[in-house]
């Protein structure tokens, strides 16, 4: 099971979160499953996300902000959106939607 967080307007994409789960939705992936096969599976448009953390790194960010601020990154480069990353069963997935692009976490 997959845990994922939706930041902003993006939680529109979650309809059914109760209102004591929060941002949270729960997803079981399937074997070799990547990041960008669950965007397209959940419907989530991949240019409506500002920044992706996985598993409490950046993945991929539309600023190099995150460079700047230190946050631990997967990639060197944080504007590489090649979502094509094999996701595990055990992986936390942070959603933040362009109107979010200004929260520093």
């Amino acid at each position: 099971m997959v845990e994922i967080r939706l930041y902003g307007k993006l939680r529109r994409y979650a309809p059914d979160i109760q209102a004591n789960q929060g941002n949270v939705i729960r997803v079981s992936t399937a074997p070799d499953e990547t990041l960008q096969m669950l965007l397209d599976r959940l419907l989530i448009p991949v240019n409506e996300i500002y920044s992706i953390f996985l598993n409490s790194k950046l993945l991929a960010a539309r600023t190099g902000m995150a460079t700047w601020i230190g946050y631990r990154q997967i990639r060197a480069d944080p504007f590489d959106w090649n979502l094509n990353v094999t996701l595990t069963s055990k992986d936390r997935i942070g959603l933040f939607g362009r109107d979010m692009a200004a929260l520093v976490i």
